[in-house]
């Protein structure tokens, strides 16, 4: 622990940049970032210090950026945003066979309608929700969603306003690319007060926040990616520039089925 300075809500501006050369001059060789929009100021520390590494998690500029001391890790996310798309294709079929799916739930041309509250429309988000969309349409094939983007990783408010909009337009089911419980609460709040709607969430189990309306989340394990790259530093091997693995690695997963989920689902 005593070899591992922390720095904590880092925004997405020049104080990444100011912070990353802040540890190199505390004698760090390794910079870790947690957030895609970090990557910019990452690489610029990493063009002016060049016996330091710096990994960028989830970033997508290294190979391009042509410097040897700077990575990107990600996880293959879209594998788990499937799986747990799947369970929410198994409650949909479920919601559909008791007749719960309501005209206001389908669009003119007979599809059920899904929602998802996307942080950005960077690739990730692109992926994930395409992932969850798919998992879904392979058990129900006549669904459409719609994406609502909040520009933030973590905004609470924006993410239940958003997540709110979405159920009134119809949409039944209610996904999320974003770090905050504010969509599950959201349908949690509009399942308690009768509304048919359930959720699936990202990176936290979100069964403390809706009980009855949350799925499952699909989750990142990062542990895989540290235990090797701080294997790499133990053996003086050169961290993989761009990293990512997924199940077959166990670095994605999703958390624990809630009790609304679809009989069979496990």
């Amino acid at each position: 622990d005593d070899q591992i300075i922390w720095k904590y809500n880092i925004p997405e501006n020049e104080v990444c940049y100011d912070t990353a050369t802040d540890l190199v001059d505390q004698g760090c060789g390794y910079v870790i970032s947690d957030s895609y929009g970090h990557q910019s100021y990452m690489q610029q520390a990493a063009s002016e210090n060049a016996d330091v590494v710096f990994i960028a998690m989830t970033g997508d500029m290294a190979a391009l950026s042509g410097l040897p001391n700077f990575k990107n890790a990600f996880n293959f996310t879209y594998q788990s945003r499937y799986v747990s798309g799947v369970v929410a294709g198994m409650k949909l079929a479920e919601l559909v066979a008791g007749g719960k799916v309501a005209d206001k739930n389908m669009d003119a041309n007979g599809n059920i309608k899904l929602g998802y509250v996307g942080a950005y429309p960077y690739a990730e988000v692109v992926s994930g929700y395409t992932g969850f969309y798919l998992g879904v349409k392979s058990i129900v094939p006549n669904v459409v969603m719609d994406v609502t983007y909040t520009n933030s990783w973590y905004d609470p408010t924006s993410e239940a306003e958003a997540a709110n909009a979405l159920v009134s337009s119809g949409c039944i089911i209610i996904s999320q690319h974003a770090d905050s419980t504010g969509a599950p609460s959201a349908c949690e709040a509009l399942l308690q007060g009768g509304t048919t709607v359930y959720c699936v969430g990202y990176n936290v189990d979100m069964l403390s926040v809706a009980p009855k309306a949350a799925l499952t989340s699909a989750q990142n394990d990062w542990s895989v990616y540290y235990t090797y790259a701080m294997g790499c530093m133990l053996s003086g091997e050169e961290i993989a520039t761009d990293w990512a693995k997924g199940y077959a690695d166990g670095a994605v997963m999703i958390s624990a089925l809630g009790e609304s989920c679809a009989a069979g689902t496990a």
